[in-house]
C-alpha cells in the first residue's frame, strides 16, 4: 500500500498547520425517517457522539442557515423546487417527507456555510441530511433532493475563485453533480466509484472537466487505494484554488449498500491526502451507511487535522 499512497503527491501532508476545523450540523436534519430505509437519522446523531465525546481533534460547532432559493436556481429548476411540495414519493429510493423542501436547503445551508468556512482559511464539514450528490436539475433521486456540493460550487466561483475541483470519493457515481458542472468554466469534477453500482452512470470521462474513475466490485484494497490516488494526481494537476468534497464512506469493506475494501485508516490517509493538496477544502456528507461511519468519518477528519 505504500507505493500507491506515495505516489499520490510531491507535497507533505505535515507540511503547513492544520487549520481549525468546524462541524455544521443541525439537530433538525434528524427529524423525518422512513421505516428501514439506510438513510437514517442515526448516521448523523451517532456521528455527532463520537466527535462530541473525543478529545483528540480541535472542533467547533456551527448551524447552518436555510439557503434561498435564488442560490439554488443555480443548479435547479423552479419547478423541481415546487415539486419538493408536492406529497408523492420521488422513486422507489427516494421517499417524500413532510417539510423535505426544509430539510434539504438547510443541507445546502450547511454546505454554503462549510464553503464560507473554507474561503476563510478554516476546514469544514458540514455533517447533515439529506444527501445531496445524485439530485439532478428536475429529478430527486438516490436519497438526495437539492445539490448541496453543486450550488456551493457554483457559488465558490461566484465569491471568485477561479478555479473550484469538486472532489466525490463516494461509490456510488455523482451524476447529478456531473450533470450540472459538465463544461462550466472554471469547474472540474473528479469521480472514484465502484461500476457497475447505482446509478449506472460514471463509467467514462464527460465534457472537458468531469473526469470519471469507476472501479469493479470487490477491487482489492490496495488497487482502490491506486486509483484515488490517482484521481487525486489528476486533480491537482488542474491547479484549483479551492476543493469542495462529496465525503461519502459506503466504499467501506462492511457497508450494506456497495462491495468494495476500504478500511477506517483509507479514510485516514484520504484526508491527509486532501489537506496535502494545500490549497482551501471543504467537505459534505454524502453517503455511508454502516454502523462504523462514526469511526470512519472521525479517521477521515484525524487525516484532515494531520492527527
Amino acid at each position: 500500500m505504500r507505493a500507491a499512497r506515495g505516489a499520490q503527491t510531491a507535497s507533505r501532508p505535515d507540511a503547513f498547520p492544520p487549520p481549525p476545523m468546524r462541524i455544521i450540523t443541525d439537530d433538525r436534519c434528524l427529524g423525518y425517517r422512513h421505516p428501514g430505509h439506510p438513510e437514517r437519522p442515526e448516521r448523523i446523531s451517532r456521528t455527532q457522539e463520537k466527535l462530541r465525546g473525543q478529545t483528540s481533534l480541535s472542533i467547533t460547532w456551527a448551524e447552518p442557515s436555510t439557503a434561498d432559493d435564488g442560490t439554488i436556481r443555480r443548479v435547479h429548476a423552479a419547478r423541481h423546487l415546487t415539486r419538493l411540495e408536492q406529497p408523492a414519493d420521488f422513486d422507489l429510493d427516494t421517499p417524500w417527507f413532510p417539510e423535505i423542501g426544509a430539510y434539504a436547503r438547510r443541507s445546502v445551508g450547511a454546505a454554503l456555510e462549510a464553503l464560507q468556512a473554507a474561503h476563510a482559511g478554516d476546514l469544514a464539514f458540514s455533517l447533515m441530511r439529506p444527501p445531496g450528490h445524485h439530485a439532478m436539475p428536475e429529478r430527486c433521486m438516490g436519497f438526495c433532493y437539492l445539490n448541496s456540493i453543486a450550488i456551493a460550487a457554483l457559488e465558490a466561483r461566484a465569491l471568485g475563485h477561479e478555479r473550484v475541483a469538486v472532489f466525490d470519493f463516494d461509490v456510488h457515481h455523482g451524476n447529478g453533480t456531473e450533470a450540472m458542472l459538465v463544461n462550466q468554466g472554471g469547474l472540474a469534477f473528479f469521480s472514484v466509484h465502484q461500476s457497475p453500482a447505482y446509478p449506472g452512470t460514471g463509467q467514462e470521462n464527460v465534457g472537458d472537466n468531469c473526469f470519471n474513475h469507476p472501479v469493479p466490485p470487490f477491487t482489492p484494497r490496495e488497487d482502490y487505494i491506486a486509483t484515488l490516488a490517482e484521481a487525486l494526481n489528476e486533480l491537482q494537476r488542474f491547479k484549483p484554488d479551492l476543493v469542495g468534497v462529496s465525503a461519502g464512506f459506503d466504499a467501506y469493506a462492511r457497508d450494506p449498500l456497495a462491495q468494495e475494501t476500504l478500511e477506517a485508516e483509507d479514510y485516514h490517509w484520504l484526508g491527509q491526502s486532501l489537506r496535502a493538496l494545500g490549497v482551501p477544502l471543504f467537505s459534505v456528507l454524502e453517503g455511508g451507511y454502516s454502523r462504523d461511519l462514526p469511526d470512519l468519518i472521525f479517521a477521515y477528519l484525524a487525516g484532515l487535522e494531520g492527527k
